[in-house]
């Protein structure tokens, strides 16, 4: 545990002993471990690069810190559950307080756009700012107030559209119909625009240009500074020497011969 001026700060995130194997049903119900005893911390301010070899388990790591994978052993504790100050081991926890975490603490930006057909892009991101709105989802709202709600996200999702250079030709249309670089922009854009306390980056620069990359670069930073947790998958070594604080490696130690 981090200690600032004499006293303990705990992790953001804190990883404990976690493992995780996926059994191949096709192949004799064979089991192939993909994370063995793996343990980290994240502080707020940091972004943690998770490096190694393909196939080491990166990817898997991410999807279980999001709760969409589960875990074999071990604890996922993430502050921020229902209250700030509470502590949500993601290992255990429901599928409500996972979903209940994701609209408030946790954003999580993948290599691939996953969203409803035939809604517009604007909408995909907006939806993000308007989950995490505690009066909309109570229900309190009439009307008049979901529709200057929706507005008021239209417009800073507008914002972050024109910062990732997102040509406004698009914003209406559904992120379907967009290249991979273009679909790639509305991801980061549902990413970023509702802070979150823990942020999980999979090759967030995927198919972007090197203006757009340098656009992610300062997001980062930004997020860095207002006092984010990260942890990333950068195989852009450029990107990840800008915005790594350190860098964790999956790939096992090798074992020693005996003497």
């Amino acid at each position: 545990m981090r200690v600032m001026n004499g006293h303990p700060v705990t992790p953001v995130l804190s990883v404990q002993r976690v493992s995780k194997h996926f059994t191949l049903h096709l192949r004799g119900g064979l089991q192939l471990p993909v994370l063995q005893d793996v343990s980290l911390d994240v502080h707020a301010g940091e972004c943690v690069a998770l490096v190694g070899p393909s196939g080491q388990g990166k990817s898997t790591l991410m999807k279980c810190l999001y709760g969409s994978y589960g875990v074999d052993s071990g604890r996922i504790l993430v502050q921020g559950g229902h209250a700030a100050h509470e502590v949500l081991d993601m290992a255990q926890a429901s599928a409500h307080e996972v979903l209940d975490l994701r609209r408030r603490e946790l954003a999580y930006v993948s290599q691939f756009l996953r969203a409803v057909p035939r809604v517009p892009a604007l909408d995909v991101v907006a939806e993000r700012l308007l989950q995490a709105d505690a009066s909309l989802q109570a229900g309190d709202a009439d009307d008049a107030a979901w529709q200057q709600a929706l507005d008021s996200a239209r417009e800073r999702v507008a914002q972050l559209f024109t910062r990732l250079n997102l040509p406004r030709a698009l914003w209406e249309l559904p992120p379907a119909t967009f290249s991979g670089g273009e679909q790639q922009r509305v991801n980061i854009a549902r990413g970023f625009v509702q802070p979150a306390r823990l942020l999980l980056l999979d090759e967030p620069t995927a198919s972007l240009d090197a203006a757009n990359r340098q656009v992610v670069v300062q997001l980062i930073t930004e997020a860095k500074a207002r006092g984010a947790a990260m942890v990333g998958i950068f195989h852009d070594e450029e990107v990840r020497d800008a915005v790594a604080t350190r860098c964790i490696d999956l790939a096992p130690s090798p074992i020693e011969s005996p003497a």
